[in-house]
């Protein structure tokens, strides 16, 4: 198989991708492939994820900028902080995965007419989740889940994938729950891939793409956190 006309090369399960220097303009560096746990790792490995529509080849992205979050620059509102004083919320961690990317695949969001998370997609994420690599983080209000985020961890990086709410502030309050986690486990950023105003005003930045991969490489030096989460959270 080729992408974008360069040969890739499978060794020991690891899937090597072209170049991520060899982007696209708007950030594309492969087409085709498959969702396996093989592809979708190696992919994380080499700074790469996955993003596409129905009915369309999958395409593997490595934008430049990058928009990462670093768990110390996180920026929490008053009225969030008094949400979580009021205890308005119980957090979950690795409870129903599932819930929370179908969630994120159905809740509609503004200026957007479809998902990218497909069912082949859903089912990709729902095998990571099931080796340890992929997480989700749930807000629930009175036994109900209203809110919540998912990614994948490899080594000392999160790579945020996707996040919802059907409460006011349900989703803010997983990522802060995400950045606590991150922060007492020493993890040195969290991915959240592209820019936006919203992002930004929580303390996300956008760093080159050759700075995210040298940050990227030193991060994956250490062993990843591969079991479930739910035990580790307060």
């Amino acid at each position: 198989m080729n992408l974008f006309g360069l040969d890739f090369k499978i060794m020991n399960s690891s899937v090597q991708f072209p170049d991520p220097n060899l982007a696209e303009p708007e950030g594309i560096v492969a087409m085709g492939g498959e969702l396996s746990p093989d592809f979708l790792l190696s992919a994380y490995n080499q700074g790469l994820f996955p993003w596409f529509n129905e009915g369309e080849p999958i395409l593997w992205w490595s934008p430049d900028p990058r928009m990462v979050l670093f768990p110390e620059n996180f920026k929490i509102s008053a009225s969030m902080k008094q949400t979580i004083r009021r205890n308005k919320f119980t957090l979950k961690v690795d409870h129903d995965f599932v819930s929370v990317i179908r969630n994120c695949a159905s809740v509609k969001r503004d200026g957007q007419q479809g998902t990218w998370i497909t069912e082949d997609m859903i089912g990709a994420y729902t095998n990571l989740h099931k080796e340890g690599y992929a997480h989700s983080f749930e807000t629930y209000q009175e036994g109900k889940l209203v809110g919540g985020l998912y990614g994948v961890s490899l080594g000392k990086a999160f790579f945020g994938e996707s996040m919802f709410y059907l409460e006011r502030d349900a989703s803010k309050f997983a990522l802060y729950h995400l950045v606590r986690f991150a922060r007492e486990n020493d993890f040195h950023f969290i991915d959240v891939q592209q820019s936006t105003n919203h992002l930004r005003s929580l303390g996300a930045v956008n760093i080159s793409r050759a700075e995210f991969l040298d940050r990227l490489r030193k991060s994956l030096a250490f062993s990843s956190i591969k079991k479930k989460w739910s035990g580790l959270i307060d």
